[in-house]
């Protein structure tokens, strides 16, 4: 076979495979996933080099960076493929962050934060929330609110539980106990006593919807057959609260939500009262960052938030979700793209990932 053939042969299969768009468009979401190699220079890369790309037929992708320089290929030093990327890096140093602000005894301040990262205090701020989607003083409140609850479900006092929490003093506590909790400590310890939740039950294309909302907004909007069922689970979640029926006004409120789920390119105006622990609140902030009509693997979003390997917490915490389209964890997909479990059934996420793709 003349060496023109065969170079076109090879020319044509890397132009056939998606990878080479990658490289292309120095796709930096590509990085970690393949590398590739240039013939004529003896180099390889990273798919987002900014280096002119080859001619495909010179052109070899590698599973790894220890496959390529196994085949007699060295790192690019422009890209330094043999080192981890800029977005691992980061990922690290935040990782690093979380760690300190979970286990300090006093918050750490964002300068000192940015100080141990080895990065400017806007830089530090901007890469913090960019990897987990909360600043890094929301990450602490986060963090100490799974603190609160998790104390406040064991400890013999509402003050022995705001202490051991991390907070230095009752009065510093109180001032945000309504956006930590939802409700007063002593409430949220009864199980919700005294704390009106409104809520109604309504249908949609998907089946039953039930919505409630608290003082500080939409705190549940649940899928199902069965709207009886839909109303146990909204009495589990808070046993001990004033679940109080829906008048007129707050129809109108669940016919927004209805609206919304029906098409959820156009929003949802709503106050959301957002409970979870703090690695629960990175993912579903990852989720709502999910443009409609696209999805994310498990794995995707693991990266996303710093956490590479927490891919079955990630799925954990998507099953958590309590606020269905609003926290699209329905766009959550397996790493082939194939549907995964989905709180609400597999044929619901199916139907409002295809309303989403053809809107």
């Amino acid at each position: 076979m003349k060496a023109s053939v065969k170079n076109a042969e090879l020319a044509a299969a890397i132009r056939n495979d998606p990878r080479w768009t990658a490289i292309q468009t120095h796709d930096a979401r590509a990085d970690g996933t393949f590398f590739y190699s240039v013939r004529t220079t003896g180099v390889y890369c990273r798919p987002s080099c900014g280096a002119r790309p080859a001619r495909p037929e010179n052109v070899a992708f590698h599973a790894t960076s220890a496959e390529a320089e196994r085949a007699g290929f060295r790192p690019c030093k422009r890209c330094k493929p043999d080192q981890p990327s800029l977005p691992e890096q980061h990922a690290a140093r935040v990782t690093d962050a979380c760690r300190w602000i979970e286990t300090a005894e006093t918050e750490p301040t964002l300068e000192q934060l940015a100080k141990q990262a080895g990065l400017s205090t806007f830089h530090f701020h901007r890469v913090f929330k960019a990897v987990t989607g909360l600043t890094p003083k929301q990450y602490a409140v986060a963090h100490r609110t799974q603190c609160v609850r998790s104390e406040l479900d064991r400890s013999g006092t509402v003050t022995s539980a705001i202490y051991d929490a991390g907070y230095s003093s009752n009065s510093r506590f109180y001032e945000t106990s309504s956006q930590v909790l939802g409700m007063t400590p002593t409430s949220y310890r009864a199980g919700g006593t005294d704390s009106d939740i409104r809520f109604a039950i309504g249908e949609c294309s998907l089946g039953a919807i039930l919505v409630a909302q608290s003082q500080r907004g939409v705190c549940a909007i649940l899928l199902g057959d069965d709207p009886e069922t839909l109303a146990r689970d909204l009495q589990d979640r808070f046993p001990k609260a004033n679940l109080i029926g829906g008048d007129h006004a707050f129809e109108q409120l669940v016919a927004q939500v209805v609206g919304f789920v029906e098409a959820p390119a156009i929003g949802l105006e709503l106050p959301l009262d957002v409970r979870g622990t703090a690695f629960q609140q990175r993912v579903w902030q990852a989720l709502r960052d999910i443009p409609a009509g696209s999805t994310a693997s498990y794995g995707e979003i693991a990266r996303r938030i710093g956490s590479p390997r927490a891919v079955r917490a990630v799925a954990q915490a998507c099953a958590a979700n309590a606020l269905a389209v609003a926290i699209p964890c329905h766009r959550v997909v397996r790493h082939d793209g194939g549907l995964s479990g989905y709180r609400w059934g597999v044929q619901r996420k199916r139907t409002l990932l295809d309303r989403e793709a053809s809107r």
